[in-house]
């Protein structure tokens, strides 16, 4: 087994869209980023690819490469499930947690789970998102921008069962 520690954090941007979890949330802000932004999901690929010790998204995926300009965080999360299964490996859970004074994302927690269980070919019981704010303390507490952490186990995987050492 390996673990894996994620974190990302966004500035909030006029004109964009905000995506969290692969889910457009409605907000009069969007999260600013080379990419869609999606702080959630750039969490989780950090926390898969730490497990790794293959390096971050910056080094997959810089932000000097405008193949990567406006994608969608999902497509680059299911880039680094194939990284992930080339090595042998697969999720055995996932904890994220997302900082945001607003919006309320709540709602939206359900299909985020659904989301990231699909792409990474686990269980939803795998995929484990909270919401927090953080009592209008820091920037997030400002409505200046999210943060999202995130670590996660992965499981060697041969013949597609799990080996316990």
């Amino acid at each position: 087994m390996r673990i894996g520690f994620g974190m990302d954090v966004h500035q909030f941007s006029e004109q964009r869209e905000l995506v969290l979890g692969g889910v457009k949330i409605p907000h009069q802000k969007g999260l600013l980023g080379h990419s869609d932004a999606d702080v959630l999901i750039h969490s989780i690929m950090d926390a898969i690819l730490g497990a790794l010790a293959l390096g971050d998204i910056g080094k997959h995926f810089p932000d000097t490469d405008m193949a990567y300009k406006d994608i969608s965080s999902m497509k680059l999360l299911s880039k680094v499930y194939d990284i992930m299964s080339y090595n042998g490996y697969k999720v055995g859970n996932i904890d994220a947690v997302v900082a945001a004074q607003n919006p309320k994302l709540s709602p939206y927690i359900q299909q985020m789970r659904e989301n990231i269980a699909n792409i990474l070919n686990t269980e939803i019981e795998n995929i484990s998102v909270k919401a927090t704010t953080t009592e209008k303390l820091g920037f997030e507490g400002r409505e200046e921008g999210v943060t999202s952490y995130c670590v996660c186990l992965l499981e060697k995987v041969i013949d597609n069962k799990k080996i316990f050492v």
